[in-house]
């Protein structure tokens, strides 16, 4: 996570809100995970961005999951419950936060799925989103590819 910088923070809290929600079988508030979130964390985070986070992925689940169908090779209930948070706060942030870019939504999400998934999520994680940035964000997408291919 770069530098500890807020909206990192953000991003770390909610998908561990949204985590808890998914395994607790109820729907994410902000209230709930406002109250989840330490003491400790939250002089850190951006708090505005985590509310936008957890609010936008919970009104905004059945699109989130009908989009990643696209890109995933199994029901995203049989997905390990921490990488399905994180693939949706990413394609949240794709389809939402246009001004975020890609690779940083990317990066993230990886970083994400390194601290907190399982031993191999964080390639998962990548697959899923790189196929996900190709469709939601074509232009910046291939833009990005073209970079790496010319270095």
């Amino acid at each position: 996570m770069a530098g500890g910088l807020p909206r990192s923070h953000a991003r770390r809290a909610a998908v561990q809100a949204l985590y808890q929600a998914l395994v607790n079988g109820q729907a994410p508030t902000t209230k709930d995970a406002l109250d989840f979130v330490s003491a400790e964390n939250s002089d850190k985070m951006d708090q505005k961005y985590f509310a936008t986070l957890v609010e936008g992925v919970s009104k905004e689940l059945v699109t989130l999951d009908s989009e990643l169908a696209f890109a995933v090779d199994r029901s995203l209930s049989e997905i390990d419950p921490v990488e399905s948070s994180v693939l949706r706060l990413a394609v949240y942030e794709f389809i939402h936060r246009p001004e975020v870019p890609y690779r940083v939504v990317l990066n993230e999400a990886v970083e994400l799925a390194k601290a907190f998934g399982g031993e191999k999520g964080h390639r998962y994680v990548n697959g899923v989103l790189d196929k996900m940035g190709s469709k939601l964000r074509a232009v910046e997408y291939q833009a990005s590819k073209a970079r790496r291919n010319n270095k």
